[in-house]
């Protein structure tokens, strides 16, 4: 049918309703729509308005999982985040076509707190962290027994991952080093992805020199076993010993490193959280610390977490929340924290 109502049309109704809107969220969006916006069409009320406004662009998708992946669409997807449009979502999980994977619209309660919140305030999303480099790690490591056997944990990455969302929609340059997880590359982001925690140094290390910001969500194995066999191990008793070396503490090393970014790290405690996060802090010498509880259904796989963020000379609680939502309040604190730190190194090259 005709979308145009030509008495409105008289007056240019569809000018005036781009210049009315403090924001334009589109949910759920189209792989169609994303298509013809990345490529500026105006063959519709809807692709017009977003063409004539100079209003913050909100974006919910909502496609099949392989839509999404697809190739054109993430080029598109990679157009429209370069023009400043906001991503919210999508989620994973199970879909209209029976399918489950990325691409399901995110849910509308947490799109509403997106639309709300600092980062898409009226006067447009804040970027306070443009022309900055942000490395951020995710997700377990593996590290081998033999050919088919491996230690890991219970890490799912979605903390990580949300946390590079959060990063890239404030405007940073996002390299997230990732270890084996079932999630879909956020837009905008350089994924590396690694497997053991040699294979995670060794990516972090190459990135370092270029980044001003280091965020370690991941779970990195502490222990991995100091001979890996050439073949399948057979059962031949009732008990079998597994000798195991210490791994290089990642964390510490980026944190002693000479051209040193500030440094965040996490801490997943099932007990004693604040004292153990505290001595992390300070044995690490990390500029921050996000704590959070995990075991008994918490955090690990979750798709909300709550944290305990500590720094040298402050602390703060960032009550129970979707990751995603916990993220931006994340990045917002140690964008905070990473100004305060640049002014303080400012002022004391100043009185030298």
């Amino acid at each position: 049918g005709d979308l145009w109502d030509t008495e409105a049309e008289a007056a240019m109704g569809h000018i005036e309703l781009a210049r009315w809107a403090d924001q334009i969220l589109i949910a759920p969006a189209t792989a169609s729509f994303i298509a013809r916006l990345a490529h500026g069409m105006a063959d519709d009320l809807l692709t017009t308005l977003c063409l004539a406004s100079d209003a913050p662009l909100n974006i919910a998708p909502a496609m099949n999982r392989l839509m999404w992946v697809n190739a054109a669409t993430q080029d598109n997807i990679r157009v429209l985040t370069e023009r400043d449009v906001n991503w919210i979502g999508p989620a994973d999980g199970g879909q209209a076509c029976g399918e489950t994977g990325p691409g399901r619209m995110i849910e509308p309660e947490i799109i509403a707190r997106a639309i709300m919140s600092d980062a898409s305030a009226a006067k447009g999303p804040i970027k306070e962290l443009r022309g900055n480099t942000v490395m951020i790690t995710a997700g377990p490591t593996r590290e081998a027994i033999d050919p088919v056997r491996f230690i890991s944990n219970r890490s799912s990455g979605k903390m990580g991952y949300a946390i590079a969302r959060a990063a890239r929609a404030a405007g940073a340059n996002v390299i997230l080093v990732s270890g084996p997880v079932s999630l879909a590359t956020p837009t905008g982001v350089q994924r590396i992805d690694v497997e053991t925690a040699a294979e995670m140094l060794e990516a972090v290390n190459l990135h370092l020199a270029d980044s001003d910001i280091f965020i370690g969500a991941a779970a990195v194995a502490d222990y991995a076993p100091a001979n890996v066999a050439g073949q399948k191990i057979k059962k031949s008793g009732d008990s079998m010993y597994l000798e195991m070396r210490k791994v290089p503490d990642i964390l510490a090393r980026v944190a002693a490193s000479d051209h040193r970014p500030f440094t965040v790290g996490f801490a997943a405690e099932t007990e004693n959280l604040e004292e153990n996060a505290l001595a992390k802090l300070k044995q690490k010498n990390l500029d921050m610390i996000a704590a959070n509880r995990v075991g008994e259904g918490l955090a690990f796989d979750q798709d909300t977490n709550a944290l305990a963020v500590y720094w040298n000379d402050g602390r703060r609680l960032l009550p129970p929340a979707d990751k995603l939502n916990l993220a931006s309040e994340l990045i917002a604190l140690i964008t905070e924290q990473f100004g305060k730190t640049i002014l303080r190194q400012f002022t004391e090259e100043c009185k030298k």
